[in-house]
């Protein structure tokens, strides 16, 4: 394979899938966005005001798993706000834009960042320096796990500095340059973001304190600090031991099978090869795309232990030979489906619509 120049558009691979099923599967919803997106809300509304409650008539020994529970929830606002990135969750796009805005604020998340780094990610996944996101091979410990699975004590200080730095207008780091350095108009945005996340939660968790109501800053500002054991398990599986610098996101991106709670609660970023590939089709319609494109699939682990096993054993390989990347085994490639001359068909969806 002919090495690759930074910036040079990759030849990605796309599962056979007819242009009918495509253009159908690209039609976002309203109704389906609410559904996804108040219903996972409304989890987190749930498990919050329970918390919140039993605070007041429960033993602390009670109350400690209802919060956890809650915490365990709340992380995955990552997955609505990523999804809202897109731009793909409602067929309204100023209710994409509300909600992104909401679920930025209460995940304490920077989109502008995440916007900037994600589109690259998308047209260059795995290919450094053009993708420098997700960076392999990715290392994980016990250590490091427990340090977010439970209570991160550090996750309010770096939330702290990281914006007080980004308010002030510095930049770090070769990504964040390569990002920001020449558009100046996203690099105010990002600093009048950041400045808005610190005076919004210092300020709602000074009125929390000064009312006594102090468990609206445990189940609030400190919520994506606490209880990431489950999160972890599903996103990190993403990409983690597999290859990078392939034009196939087969080789690059790991489906997963789940049960139909953290499926939701994930936003269907289980299916994740099918989201790179076909970026543009909203979370909700990925399990009918992966069952359209399934016969030119690799394996698929079925739950959160057999990915972890398999995830477990390709770690232990990389420890005593570093290079090692596990290259999953394709199926034959297909007859094609779709016949229609050239000039007819349709062409391939960009890694992410436009967010201006």
């Amino acid at each position: 394979m002919a090495e690759r120049a930074p910036g040079e558009q990759i030849k990605w691979y796309r599962c056979q899938i007819s242009r009918e099923d495509l253009a159908r599967l690209n039609q976002r919803s309203d109704f389906w966005g609410f559904v996804q997106t108040l219903g996972f809300l409304s989890i987190l509304a749930a498990t919050g005001t329970g918390a919140f409650l039993a605070s007041f008539y429960w033993p602390w020994y009670a109350v400690v798993p209802l919060v956890f529970l809650h915490g365990s929830c709340w992380h995955f606002l990552i997955n609505g706000f990523h999804e809202l990135i897109h731009d793909s969750v409602f067929k309204t796009r100023a209710l994409n834009r509300f909600f992104l805005w909401v679920f930025s604020f209460l995940g304490q998340y920077n989109h502008v960042a995440f916007w900037a780094s994600h589109t690259e990610h998308h047209k260059f996944t795995l290919h450094p320096p053009d993708d420098l996101e997700v960076v392999l091979p990715q290392k994980y410990s016990v250590k490091n796990f427990l340090k977010g699975a439970f209570i991160n004590i550090w996750g309010p200080w770096w939330f702290l500095k990281g914006n007080l730095r980004v308010a002030r207008g510095k930049l770090e780091g070769q990504w964040e340059h390569h990002l920001f350095d020449d558009n100046p108009r996203e690099y105010q945005k990002l600093k009048n973001w950041a400045r808005f996340l610190l005076i919004g939660h210092v300020a709602l968790a000074a009125v929390a304190c000064y009312f006594e109501l102090y468990m609206l800053v445990v189940l609030f500002t400190l919520a994506p600090h606490y209880a990431g054991a489950l999160h972890f398990f599903c996103n990190a599986s993403q990409h983690v031991g597999l290859c990078d610098n392939v034009p196939d996101f087969r080789l690059c991106c790991r489906t997963i099978y789940l049960n139909p709670l953290f499926q939701f609660l994930y936003w269907h970023m289980n299916y994740h090869t099918e989201h790179h590939m076909f970026a543009a089709v909203p979370c909700y319609n990925l399990p009918k795309l992966h069952r359209l494109i399934k016969k030119e699939m690799p394996w698929c682990p079925n739950g959160l232990y057999e990915t972890w096993k398999h995830i477990s054993g390709i770690l232990e390989k990389q420890k005593v030979d570093p290079n090692y990347k596990y290259i999953a085994e394709l199926p034959p490639k297909p007859a094609p489906i779709n016949k229609a001359p050239a000039a007819e068909r349709t062409p391939e969806p960009e890694a992410t619509p436009a967010l201006s």
